[in-house]
């Protein structure tokens, strides 16, 4: 009897390079990509009566409340801007570096038993989160240019300009850094159970911190720096003074908000990668 060589063509290795996104990978399991985006989106509403219409009531909503309590209560101002036009601005962009954040915060502890029975690249589920949530984006997005054609034919003073041309850029960074800060806090959910509860907290505590309900005008010259080191308050501002005219927009800021992305987004990929290594023995 002799013995035969049996060689498999393709064998499952753990990575050797801790920053590494397995683009062949990701190709390979677009389907499944894809299958993990319909779910995220889809089954959000699938079961509710008003199904879709939930994407434009929740940010309209949300906006008429901000509106009612800060500008017409608290009387904060909005730089002379329509203030449901100036809080959906800063909402809809808000939103998706939130949900981006918040939603692949828990990719690990959710998906544990999936990653335990099937091998694909884990970096599909944080990264099917952001495209489905970019999904929602883009119609959140469609009711701000809605809301903001209205206003332009009733003659408002509002002046779009051609930094409009820079929300590819604006949105990319959005997505990387709460692809970042997601996948960072991911990995470190599988031994500190407590950062999934302060992941909530933490991002509507970060909300205030941002020039989302406020004009950085409004800002004491003495808090000015909170705005310097946030890296997603030049994102918001660069937003409205592109769409609206109004607020502060520098190279500088749009840099730093650039820079601190690839870091976090980085360091973030790294430790994801790390952690996907050995992680079932510790969720």
């Amino acid at each position: 009897m002799s013995i035969e060589k049996i060689s498999f063509k393709h064998s499952i290795t753990p990575k050797d390079k801790l920053f590494d996104l397995r683009l062949s990978d990701i190709w390979r399991f677009r389907d499944l990509l894809s299958l993990f985006v319909y779910r995220d989106f889809v089954a959000v509403y699938k079961q509710t009566i008003l199904g879709p219409i939930w994407f434009f009531i929740q940010p309209l909503f949300t906006t008429i409340v901000y509106t009612v309590i800060f500008s017409k209560v608290a009387k904060i101002s909005t730089d002379g801007l329509p203030p449901l036009l100036f809080y959906l601005a800063g909402v809809s962009s808000w939103n998706y570096f939130s949900a981006c954040f918040s939603k692949t915060s828990n990719s690990f502890t959710e998906n544990a038993q999936l990653f335990g029975k099937v091998y694909f690249p884990r970096v599909i589920v944080p990264l099917s989160v952001v495209v489905s949530n970019l999904l929602t984006f883009s119609i959140q997005f469609l009711l701000f240019i809605l809301l903001l054609g209205y206003y332009l034919i009733k003659g408002v003073s509002i002046h779009p300009n051609i930094y409009i041309l820079l929300l590819p850029i604006l949105v990319l960074i959005m997505a990387f850094m709460g692809l970042g800060f997601g996948m960072l806090v991911s990995a470190l959910t599988t031994k500190y159970r407590d950062l999934q509860f302060l992941v909530t907290f933490g991002i509507q505590l970060a909300m205030y911190a941002t020039p989302v309900i406020y004009p950085t005008s409004v800002i004491p010259a003495k808090y000015q720096w909170i705005m310097t080191v946030n890296p997603m308050a030049s994102i918001i501002e660069t937003f409205r003074y592109a769409f609206l005219g109004v607020g502060s927009f520098s190279w500088e800021g749009l840099l730093y908000s650039l820079t601190f992305t690839f870091t976090i987004f980085s360091l973030g990929l790294i430790i994801f990668n790390n952690t996907e290594k050995n992680f079932m023995d510790t969720v």
